[in-house]
């Protein structure tokens, strides 16, 4: 395990719903190359609670792959499999506040709920049907209470952050997202809980994700204040379109990177970057893109 400062814990974290693909190797690269710049850790974590969705094998192959683009991780690779009794806990400490409750309503009954025409790709508003009891019906799911951790913590609203790339953001999580799901009905645990007590457990200080996660910040950053939590620092990176102009993603075929060229795919990645392709070995372009990266960020936005 490699010995790094901890003024700098940055991480990449995948889900094994599927092979790394081109997008999926930008924000690795970014924040491998971020954390370099930085003289920081550079962590995996294999987010593998919707198991519903990963693909056996999906999570030995994602770590072979970061391998052979030269990406290993500075300490052991942390599985969200084996915390269940670290989100559970929580999830108690929400409870016991008044800041989680239990939720009755089907999907379909959030989608009938629905106020306004939803834009494209957007989630259903969780109207807070439940949010003063089940009225009558069994429990499904679990979710926060925005309104009243905003209000019982005095937290500013709508929620501000500033992204190391995209600059001043603020998201109305009540009025935008609603509360917000931190057990599944189907018993598993939520991506939004999930990653904010494993962000915190493993010291992470910076986050670097593609844009397409960016959405997802405010409703991290609640969570964070409601379990008395560190706010990272984050960074959004460029998202990949394929030719339909959608990006790229496992869910809309996105092929998995072909890595018979590790340089060549690690290429593509940087000039997503705004950096310029090296040749040499995986090692020595990793090394030249370095000093080239520091704050990464200012090659993001050129």
């Amino acid at each position: 395990m490699n010995s790094a400062p901890v003024s700098y814990r940055g991480r990449f974290a995948p889900s094994p719903t599927g092979l790394l693909h081109a997008g999926s190797l930008v924000a690795a690269l970014a924040s491998w190359l971020d954390a370099r710049a930085h003289g920081g850790a550079w962590l995996v974590r294999i987010e593998d609670v919707d198991t519903p969705r990963c693909v056996p094998g999906a999570a030995q192959g994602l770590l072979a792959q970061l391998a052979a683009c030269g990406l290993v991780s500075d300490e052991p690779v942390l599985w969200q499999s084996t915390r269940h009794d670290a989100y559970q806990t929580a999830l108690n400490n929400l409870v016991s506040k008044g800041w989680a409750y239990p939720c009755g309503c089907s999907r379909k009954e959030i989608e009938d709920a629905q106020q306004q025409q939803r834009a494209r790709h957007t989630a259903a508003v969780y109207p807070g049907t439940c949010r003063n009891g089940l009225q009558g019906k069994p429990a499904r799911a679990w979710r926060l209470n925005v309104q009243r951790v905003i209000k019982d913590l005095q937290l500013s609203h709508p929620t501000h952050w500033h992204d190391r790339r995209l600059g001043a953001q603020q998201q109305d999580v009540l009025q935008e997202v609603g509360d917000f799901v931190l057990r599944r009905a189907d018993g598993l645990w939520a991506y939004q809980l999930a990653v904010v007590v494993d962000d915190a457990a493993q010291g992470i200080t910076h986050v670097v994700r593609g844009q397409d996660l960016a959405d997802n910040t405010a409703r991290q950053i609640l969570l964070q204040h409601a379990l008395g939590l560190p706010t990272p620092r984050y960074l959004h990176t460029p998202l990949v379109l394929g030719v339909d102009g959608e990006k790229l993603s496992k869910q809309n075929g996105a092929q998995a990177l072909n890595l018979n060229d590790p340089l060549a795919a690690l290429n593509a990645a940087a000039q997503v970057l705004g950096l310029d392709a090296m040749a040499g070995t995986v090692q020595e372009a990793l090394k030249n893109w370095t000093p080239i990266s520091n704050h990464v960020q200012d090659a993001l936005i050129k």
